[in-house]
């Protein structure tokens, strides 16, 4: 994988770059779709490819495993083929799942003992494993195995856990170097920088993984409702290496998105644009709208005619909102086109402001009009 930094902008930390990889290019700063199971929810791949126009895509190591599991997915020829999704994708390692089951899990040295709330059924994930299990499934990004943290866990606990990632990054690395892609496409591993909301052992942290020769780097761990999003974002984008990368792992809104890129983030997920979708919420270029509500029952007007996918100009607010209020299954697929078109026009235009040099102004004035509620 290779990293080109094309433009900087001058009144911001905000970049454009080109990420390269054996199965395409990717434009930065760049907004992954969600596939957790190899799929993203209620969209076809080739809406994915073609509409959303999505250069590369998320899915999850520790839902994968569970089902299919690596059995499958090595006779299917790994998760492109399983899925026919032709662009790059990303795995994550797994921890952030496993953070999730805290009432199911145990942390040791060696890893982490969990069970399944599919089946009740015990698994064991080491670092070397999550590594296995990413080269089974074959994604072109995979993570380093980590512990993600609560943001707001005690100080002490944070910096044991950070160093605990630190020495899982280890057997990650010696795991890297010991196996070897399985079809035939590179594979490249991010190191992940945890720390919590702690200034000392997020900076620990970057300049720790920034010594790791690596592709990129991801910051985890981190999230809007903790209220230091923005601050850690700073904090570690000033350390990590500007020839590289930098992934924000599950962040978030749109403003998030933006002041993101302004503090030189390059890429993103999150599971937002899809799951509000589900639940009526779309992110238009115009701002919020909450499609169920009564206001929008007789609104005729396109959805979002400034998107240029097919279901955001031809269906009509009126049209979704009786979609969604009967709960038809095709409000859901357009509510989602919508949202995930919306999310990969506004870092194209991001980009593009970049490449303009007035990406700092513009940011202010986009975030005002996109997080209005209409």
């Amino acid at each position: 994988m290779e990293f080109v930094l094309a433009h900087q902008d001058l009144g911001s930390s905000a970049r454009a770059g080109v990420i390269t990889t054996s199965r395409g290019s990717i434009q930065t700063p760049i907004f992954m779709p969600v596939g957790t199971m190899g799929t993203v929810r209620a969209v076809h791949q080739r809406e994915l490819e073609g509409e959303v126009d999505a250069s590369i895509i998320l899915a999850n190591t520790y839902h994968l495993y569970l089902r299919p599991g690596t059995d499958i997915l090595e006779k299917a020829g790994g998760i492109h083929k399983f899925m026919n999704w032709h662009r790059p994708l990303l795995t994550d390692s797994g921890g952030y799942q496993v953070y999730s089951l805290a009432q199911q899990r145990k942390i040791k040295e060696e890893g982490v003992i969990f069970k399944a709330p599919i089946d009740g059924s015990t698994h064991f994930f080491t670092p070397e494993y999550a590594i296995d299990i990413q080269r089974s499934i074959g994604a072109d990004i995979i993570m380093a195995f980590d512990e993600c943290t609560p943001p707001l866990c005690s100080y002490d606990y944070c910096k044991a856990s950070v160093e605990r990632t630190h020495r899982w990054l280890k057997r990650c690395l010696v795991q890297m170097a010991h196996t070897a892609p399985k079809y035939g496409h590179p594979q490249s591993l991010f190191p992940i920088v945890q720390g919590g909301i702690y200034k000392d052992l997020r900076l620990h942290a970057a300049h720790y993984v920034a010594n790791v020769a690596s592709d990129g780097y991801a910051i985890g761990g981190v999230c809007h409702t903790s209220g230091h999003l923005y601050e850690v974002t700073h904090w570690v984008c000033e350390v990590l290496p500007k020839d590289k990368p930098r992934y924000m792992m599950g962040v978030g809104t749109p403003e998030d998105l933006l002041e993101c890129i302004g503090l030189g983030v390059d890429m993103f997920d999150c599971v937002m644009p899809a799951r509000n979708a589900r639940n009526g919420m779309l992110f238009t270029t115009q701002g919020i709208i909450s499609i169920k509500k009564k206001k929008w029952k007789e609104d005729f007007s396109p959805i979002d005619p400034l998107l240029k996918n097919y279901a955001s100009r031809h269906y009509t607010k009126a049209y979704l909102h009786h979609l969604m209020r009967v709960e038809e299954r095709l409000g859901a697929q357009i509510a989602t086109l919508q949202n995930l078109c919306f999310y990969l026009w506004l870092v194209r235009q991001a980009r593009a402001r970049i490449i303009a040099g007035d990406f700092a102004t513009w940011k202010k004035t986009m975030i005002a009009k996109i997080m209005h509620r209409l």
